[in-house]
């Protein structure tokens, strides 16, 4: 019986915001998997060890949380005025599939270091701020990120705390552009219904007002006490509960076919990524997970999120620029929950802590648009240099 060696393909692990993954240059990848399709899919489920029935990923560079089941494919971009293409491909734990649908913010910080790294970015300075102009296909939206340099390299290193990060490192400034602009997810609306506050019905569960926008990533808001919740919750108050798993799934089912990402329920299964569905509440006074204590009044709303499935341990940086551009505009429920009025940032509370996000949102003949979105993250390579795939 013959064998075959392993594929030995190059590859980066970076941690990007409260999120890592298994970073590729598109050149390095099998020329089949230089295309869209089962070949690529396959060949990153492998990377990741998904499917894994054990939820371990023992076989692979997954972490078995969708945080750590993440993927990112970068190449030079031939689009004018930017340095790179970056696509993110969420890789499911327990099925067979990746999921394209959206982009992950918190790996979005560590693209720009990636593609300085990879030489694809022209003019960059010996020390100061590098500008990465990064093009994110799956959505198809420009994010610009600004890398501090030291002595021609990229500084990981710093004093920038993030919740839900245990080390300190070097601030990396992100501005999702135009976040909200069409890109065929809802019909491209910022508000796919039309309204800043719908009514879900959703079977066995109850009627309830809900907020569906689409900007960084479609989310579902709900308010924490029409579904039982204080908005104070960890991740093993929901992660621990089958039940109310089920009961979020199927409310994120329902949103979706309001906001015309699938037609029918069932879909919502093979649709994991998008779109997120979060609570919201008043500011309140909790213990985050690593038992640091956060007051009322050191945040201005309270805001618990799920991905794939669980409660996140802190938030993806999409959902944060959707909560960031609803808290800039009155009348939806997470500026409602944040006390209403005109305001250009928002400082929520997470499991992990606190995160500061702004937005820039303006009104024009009843419609509703933002410029941009802005946050800070932090990003460093764990570990560079190829990783092995059985074939």
């Amino acid at each position: 019986m013959s064998h075959k060696p392993q594929l030995k393909v190059p590859a980066t692990y970076m941690r990007g915001g409260t999120s890592k993954g298994v970073f590729f240059r598109l050149d390095d990848l099998p020329a089949a998997a230089q295309q869209p399709g089962p070949a690529r899919d396959a060949l990153l489920l492998r990377v990741i060890g998904s499917p894994d029935p054990y939820g371990k990923h023992t076989d692979g560079m997954g972490g078995a949380t969708s945080s750590t089941s993440k993927t990112v494919i970068v190449s030079k971009s031939s689009r004018p005025d930017h340095d790179v293409d970056y696509l993110f491909g969420q890789v499911a734990i327990d099925k067979p599939f990746v999921d394209w649908s959206g982009n992950c913010g918190n790996l979005s910080s560590a693209v720009g270091s990636f593609a300085i790294a990879s030489g694809y970015v022209d003019n960059v300075p010996e020390n100061g701020m590098a500008t990465v102009r990064i093009w994110q296909a799956n959505i198809e939206k420009t994010i610009i990120a600004h890398v501090p340099m030291t002595h021609g390299e990229v500084q990981e290193t710093g004093d920038f705390e993030l919740d839900g990060v245990t080390f300190p490192a070097a601030e990396v400034q992100l501005e999702f552009m135009d976040p909200a602009a069409d890109d065929g997810e809802g019909g491209g609306a910022m508000f796919p219904t039309g309204n800043l506050v719908d009514t879900l019905d959703v079977p066995g569960i109850g009627r309830f007002p809900a907020t569906l926008i689409n900007a960084g990533i479609p989310t579902i808001f709900v308010n924490a006490a029409d579904i039982g919740y204080q908005g104070t919750e960890l991740q093993g108050d929901i992660n621990e509960d089958p039940a109310a798993l089920a009961r979020f799934e199927t409310i994120r089912a329902f949103g979706a076919v309001k906001m015309g990402l699938i037609k029918d329920v069932s879909e919502a299964a093979s649709r994991q990524h998008t779109p997120k569905i979060a609570f919201v509440a008043p500011p309140a006074d909790y213990v985050s997970s690593s038992g640091k204590a956060i007051a009322a009044t050191d945040i201005d709303v309270l805001v618990r999120a799920l991905s794939m499935g669980k409660l996140h341990h802190a938030m993806m940086g999409t959902a944060a620029v959707a909560i960031g551009t609803a808290a800039a505009i009155p009348g939806t429920l997470v500026n409602a929950a944040a006390g209403g009025g005109d305001r250009t940032a928002v400082n929520f509370g997470h499991p992990s802590g606190t995160l500061r996000v702004g937005a820039e949102a303006h009104e024009a003949q009843g419609q509703w648009t933002v410029t941009k979105a802005i946050m800070s993250r932090s990003a460093r390579v764990l570990m560079e240099g190829w990783v092995r795939v059985p074939i």
